[in-house]
């Protein structure tokens, strides 16, 4: 049973069966038409460019007007195809002579691309898929339209033998349609037959001029739209190709900028306490026959020296790969990172947040880390906030500080890694950061589920805020 609210919907659904009706029926009837000329313009064009080769300066111009033609052609085709295949106009590409080019190379720069070739074969295609369906359309349309409306013009037709056409609408060797079916060629016996016939005729209509369209329709794009759509196809690998050796490269310059910074924190840290240490330890080795109170002194200050550097190598672990982001995940990573500044953190993050990829959480882990150490070193903030959410498929994480301003990502500032460790995992980077504060940092960062696998994204940006 149809409801009160279905009304509408069947509504709606027989008007744009009707208004497609319309758009296929003027697209094949109206495509006759441009066939026909488009044929004869192009067929001739060509037949007299041939001719003429033998006379270059006259052959080869005709043939370049005439591809030219095709492409203009081609181009009013295109602009009827989005009604019928219900999508949008497709833009195609058609090469430029350069700026410097002589006018004979300007004038063979149709004959170098594929694409205007198969716009003049169109053309020439075109007009025998043209005549078939549009006969077809025709020939629907009519015997819909005269079998329902038959009742109305059967009395125009002679009803006598001897006016040299057989009674009825439709006659089969010589005999009305009416008596084929064994009926008495009467007035309802005929309205009834024809109206018949219009109706089942009129039922199939929609579907036969629709398969008439698309089989115009779908020739047009394959030979005027596929090229286009290879060529597509190749930019946007293209795309991915360059997207992917730039993250490669993006990849490799933050483990190396890591490996060089990891470096320089041991050769100015643990290796110089740990040198300290063996010279202290010679030192009392020496003094502790002569004199022992020295030697303890001595190594007392070894054992502290001994201390600090296991404090500079606990803190360069945590660069590396903290137990707790390893253990506990994310939240719990941030909260003690947060516990360690030096400013007051504020966390937003939810404890239950999911587990996700290593290579997420540490990147994620890694960039709220450097932002901290850049809030305590450079920016005299008095407080900070670190918010953490799922957005979509992105982890977004936001640090926000009330500092003096003036952070970006230019070597030699605190950020710098930043750009190279985000882009290699395909994630986005907005910084704003105006002089005078605050400070906001943005980071994106593709987030698969643990177990999902270690996927990335496709591009990867640096962008500065309105005011940095």
């Amino acid at each position: 049973m149809t409801t009160i609210a279905d009304r509408p919907a069947a509504t709606a659904t027989r008007h744009r069966w009707l208004v497609q009706l319309g758009v296929d029926s003027a697209y094949v009837l109206v495509g006759l038409p441009l066939g026909s000329i488009a044929f004869a313009l192009v067929l001739a064009g060509l037949a007299a460019g041939v001719a003429l080769l033998p006379a270059f300066l006259a052959g080869i111009p005709v043939l370049a007007g005439t591809a030219y033609l095709a492409r203009g052609l081609a181009e009013a085709e295109r602009t009827r195809l989005a009604s019928v295949l219900r999508r949008p106009r497709v833009g195609v590409f058609y090469p430029h002579s350069r700026p410097d080019a002589t006018p004979l190379r300007r004038l063979f720069t149709p004959f170098t691309d594929v694409q205007y070739w198969l716009d003049a074969l169109h053309a020439l295609v075109r007009f025998p898929v043209n005549l078939v369906t549009a006969s077809v359309v025709v020939v629907w349309w009519l015997i819909t339209l005269g079998g329902l409306t038959y009742v109305l013009w059967d009395w125009t037709l002679p009803q006598e033998p001897g006016g040299g056409i057989p009674p009825g609408m439709i006659v089969v060797n010589d005999v009305p349609l009416v008596e084929v079916f064994g009926l008495a060629n009467t007035f309802g016996n005929r309205v009834l037959v024809n109206t018949a016939i219009g109706a089942v005729f009129a039922v199939t209509l929609p579907f036969v001029v629709r398969l008439c369209a698309l089989l115009e329709a779908w020739l047009a794009h394959a030979m005027l739209n596929g090229v286009a759509g290879l060529r597509d196809q190749v930019a946007l690998l293209t795309r991915d190709r360059d997207a992917a050796q730039a993250q490669t490269a993006a990849a490799v310059s933050a483990e190396a900028v890591a490996l060089r910074r990891l470096e320089r924190d041991i050769h100015d840290g643990p290796q110089q306490r740990l040198v300290r240490i063996a010279v202290d330890l010679g030192r009392a080795r020496q003094q502790l026959a002569s004199d022992p109170e020295a030697a303890a002194r001595t190594v007392d200050e070894a054992l502290a020296q001994t201390r600090e550097a296991l404090d500079e190598l606990r803190t360069l672990s945590r660069g590396i790969a903290p137990p707790i982001l390893t253990d506990r995940g994310l939240a719990a990573a941030v909260a003690a990172l947060a516990a360690r500044a030096t400013v007051p953190v504020h966390v937003g993050i939810s404890a239950d947040l999911p587990r996700l990829t290593p290579l997420a959480e540490q990147t994620a882990y890694f960039t709220i880390a450097e932002a901290l150490a850049n809030v305590a070193k450079h920016s005299g903030a008095t407080r900070a906030a670190v918010v953490v959410e799922l957005h979509d498929d992105r982890l977004v994480a936001t640090i926000t500080d009330d500092g003096r301003g003036g952070a970006h990502v230019a070597k030699g500032h605190g950020l710098a890694g930043l750009t190279d460790r985000l882009q290699a995992v395909g994630g986005e980077l907005w910084i704003s950061s105006p002089p005078g504060g605050p400070t906001s940092i943005r980071a994106e960062i593709p987030h698969p589920l643990a177990g999902a696998g270690d996927g990335g994204g496709t591009t990867a940006t640096v962008r500065p805020g309105p005011s940095a």
